[in-house]
């Protein structure tokens, strides 16, 4: 063999190559101990493998059981002690018991109806007016009113947005006399104002509505109506003609509408006549009615109301 090299220092290298196992013998003991315990060790690993297999081998078969055991007694609920087919079994015993008890007493109620028609209690006048009075009861009972309430009335009868309080009679008409009104404030004169166009004028403080505003602040928003209306009335002669009168109503104002200084009843038709003075509330105005043939005589008036008459009667 070749001498060992020394290294520059003087010193013994410490590389593996150069070192010598101080017992020959140790690798090949060690070898043997290897060979020994592989095997052991194998069996020992085959035995735990064995065990934990055995172990959930069982685990399944034990979770296979109970979920059979689950679906059967879901497809078989009578099998369960207590369960729903023995619930049900009671309810239809119960239900069957009640049903006998009620044909029972069903039969001795009739046993004893027919004893009493036997009897001849249905002889007894007052019975049979003890027995009618409760069918009369039901016999007279409340029928249920369909006629117009009014409710509608409020989404129906609208003018501009606004809610009006009154609604037009089926005997309104447009006159054919030319009426007028002629208000007065203390003696001063003021616009006429025609009323001959329409069936109808509300008069009231809201302008937005109201056909004759009136702005005094003791008079309501919708204080009156003057109306036009076809009335019956009887002739000269003795008989039956209709014509177009006016009318005034008050609409439930707070101060009242006054006819000839006398106050009006709210909610009812007064009929006016010519030279008729209305006012209003607290206000100093007033209304003298009129036409176009108040100034001439009595004589062409009477002409002029029967032509009227003659109009009217063709109209309708």
């Amino acid at each position: 063999r070749s001498p060992k090299r020394k290294s520059k220092s003087g010193r013994r290298s410490k590389s593996p190559r150069g070192r010598r196992s101080r017992s020959p013998h140790h690798g090949a003991v060690r070898v043997k101990q290897e060979r020994d315990d592989h095997p052991r060790r194998g069996n020992e690993e085959r035995k735990q493998r064995h065990t934990s297999e055995q172990e959930h081998r069982r685990d399944r078969s034990g979770e296979r059981d109970r979920h059979r055991d689950h679906s059967d007694r879901r497809k078989n609920p009578s099998e369960r002690p207590g369960g729903r087919g023995h619930e049900r079994e009671r309810d239809v015993q119960n239900i069957r018991e009640q049903q006998a008890e009620r044909e029972f007493y069903n039969e001795k109620r009739r046993e004893h109806r027919q004893n009493n028609e036997g009897s001849g209690l249905d002889q007894n006048p007052e019975h049979r007016q003890s027995d009618n009075k409760p069918k009369n009861k039901a016999v007279n009972k409340e029928k249920p009113s369909f006629e117009l309430s009014g409710a509608l009335l409020e989404d129906t009868n609208t003018f501009r947005g606004v809610v009006i309080k009154y609604s037009e009679p089926p005997e309104a008409r447009i006159p054919k006399k030319r009426w007028r009104l002629y208000p007065f404030k203390n003696d001063e004169f003021l616009p006429v104002m025609y009323i001959h166009r329409q069936s109808a004028y509300l008069l009231g403080r809201h302008r937005r509505i109201a056909d004759i505003p009136i702005d005094h602040p003791s008079c309501s928003k919708q204080h009156a109506v003057f109306q036009y209306r076809l009335v019956e009335h009887t002739r000269a002669d003795g008989t039956v003609g209709r014509r177009v009168k006016p009318y005034i109503i008050d609409l439930g104002s707070g101060n009242g509408t006054f006819l000839n200084n006398q106050r009006i009843e709210p909610q009812r038709y007064y009929e006016l006549k010519e030279k008729d003075v209305l006012k209003f509330g607290f206000s100093s105005r007033e209304y003298v009615l009129l036409h176009e043939s108040s100034d001439k005589s009595e004589a062409n008036a009477k002409d002029d109301d029967e032509e009227e008459e003659k109009e009217e009667e063709s109209d309708s």
